[in-house]
């Protein structure tokens, strides 16, 4: 397995500090509002990269914070008359609800920066003995940031190309105009806590830093977040943690691309995005992870209906391959495979399983192995048919359930359906009666009926297939 790493700008093999086991950060949202589509694509790469190194073996400990203090949900709070703990309560609650929806599995542990203030202070108070810290009087504590020679190696920037960027914070009396915030003191009203510099809140890159070593060691194996991340965020907790610790914050950078509009960044600042609540109310959570999984994570992908209903027909010519799959397995007049099934379904499940796994092996394409999915759901139809056995059936579906388990898809598709009811069963076979009596008006009319209760019929050369709308 080959991983593009950030830091060295060049694609590596991965390996981790302890053979067997590796350490996942993942940096999550602010939580003043609702995520956008935008920050969907991190969550649904940072979530395949977790299932796919697990599926190769690994044991994976995988965190993803909340910043649930921050100048936006202190301006928001104040907007909706509510306090910050509770604002960041209902955004947390609305984030899962979202995450859920797109399959995305809940982290190991999902730290809250309010949480650890006392780590965050001791580690604050560690950079300021090691002469990284200086107080600024009246505003806060700031990291120098021209004690560390290598400011700048994950950005490949010098500190004389280095401009501020959107949350670096402005202060004439800084030492140097990178120079970035530890601890901001307390304004009127914030909430703040106790600190040996006076009262106050964290500044925004500290938390992770504090966070990440808290819950997974001096060095982690991957770090990741959307590529806006680099600098400052990703840049100043490099250069906050190392001196601390002695060790390289991270093994492996990774960042995803972003999505664009008509070629520009989504973003809630530039006010061109999508909450990703009003997007499922147009298409499913599967689709929609599909299409952020259909281009290389690390390239930018354009949101358009027009291409998120692209990937919607493809991903239901997937379901339909296991629909018919499983149509077949429950028909089936075989139980056992015969010697021929057998090589085919071994020579299917070695050959795809191969192809899908150097698709991802190789930086995460994504792109590449749901193209091995459509070519496996093409062989299936082809040489899966009438008067398969149920083994050989069921072993393709398997497959399907294999890998596209690692992508997150399929899984609806592949639920064990339950059995239908009494009424459904009847309705069935009076349809099936009407057809063969060749009273096509009234077949007509129980297919709306049974699709009105939720259940599809689907005519096919090997009899009726169903399945749940």
């Amino acid at each position: 397995m080959r991983l593009h790493n950030d830091l060295t700008r060049t694609l590596e093999p991965f390996t981790p500090l302890v053979p067997g086991r590796v350490t996942f950060y993942n940096c999550g949202p602010t939580v003043y509002d609702r995520i956008h589509i935008g920050n969907a694509r991190n969550l649904v790469v940072a979530d395949t990269l977790r299932r796919y190194l697990r599926y190769r073996g690994y044991q994976v400990t995988f965190v993803q914070n909340f910043t649930d203090v921050d100048d936006k949900i202190i301006r928001r709070a104040r907007e909706l008359g509510i306090g910050e703990r509770e604002l960041a309560d209902q955004m947390i609650a609305e984030y899962f609800q979202d995450a859920d929806a797109l399959g995305v599995e809940r982290a190991d542990v999902h730290p809250r920066v309010t949480d650890h203030i006392p780590e965050i202070i001791e580690h604050i108070a560690a950079l300021e003995a090691l002469g990284f810290a200086y107080v600024i009087p009246g505003d806060g504590v700031y990291y120098r940031v021209t004690r560390k020679p290598d400011y700048g190696k994950l950005s490949n920037r010098n500190l004389a190309e280095l401009q501020a960027g959107a949350r670096v914070e402005v202060s004439a009396q800084k030492e140097h105009p990178m120079d970035f915030a530890l601890w901001k003191f307390q304004k009127e009203d914030e909430i703040a806590w106790d600190s040996p510099w006076g009262k106050g809140r964290p500044g925004w890159h500290i938390e992770c830093s504090v966070m990440a070593r808290r819950y997974l060691g001096d060095t982690l194996d991957i770090h990741a977040g959307g590529e806006d991340l680099i600098f400052p965020h990703h840049e100043n907790e490099i250069a906050q943690s190392e001196p601390v610790t002695g060790r390289p914050l991270a093994r492996y950078w990774i960042h995803n691309g972003m999505l664009t509009i008509g070629g520009e960044k989504m973003s809630k600042s530039e006010g061109n995005f999508w909450y990703l609540r009003d997007v499922l109310q147009r298409y499913s959570g599967e689709v929609v992870r599909f299409y952020l999984l259909s281009a290389h994570y690390r390239k930018p992908l354009e949101w358009s209906d027009e291409l998120v209903a692209a990937a919607r027909s493809g991903l239901e010519r997937l379901h339909n391959a296991v629909h018919n799959l499983r149509h077949l397995a429950r028909s089936a007049e075989r139980t056992e495979a015969s010697d021929q099934e057998r090589d085919l379904l071994a020579d299917l499940t070695a050959r795809f399983r191969q192809r899908f796994q150097e698709a991802m092996d190789d930086d995460l394409n994504t792109a590449l192995a749901q193209s091995v999915l459509f070519e496996l759901a093409a062989e299936c139809n082809r040489r899966i048919g009438p008067g398969a056995s149920r083994a050989l059936a069921e072993g393709a579906l398997e497959l399907f359930r294999e890998l596209g388990g690692v992508l997150g898809i399929l899984g609806s598709a592949l639920v064990e359906e339950e059995s239908l009811d009494a009424e459904i069963e009847r309705l069935i076979a009076l349809r099936q009666a009407a057809r063969k009596a060749r009273n096509f008006a009234e077949a007509d009319r129980i297919r709306d009926q049974l699709r009105a209760m939720g259940i599809i019929l689907e005519d096919t050369p090997t009899g009726v297939r169903w399945r749940r709308a």
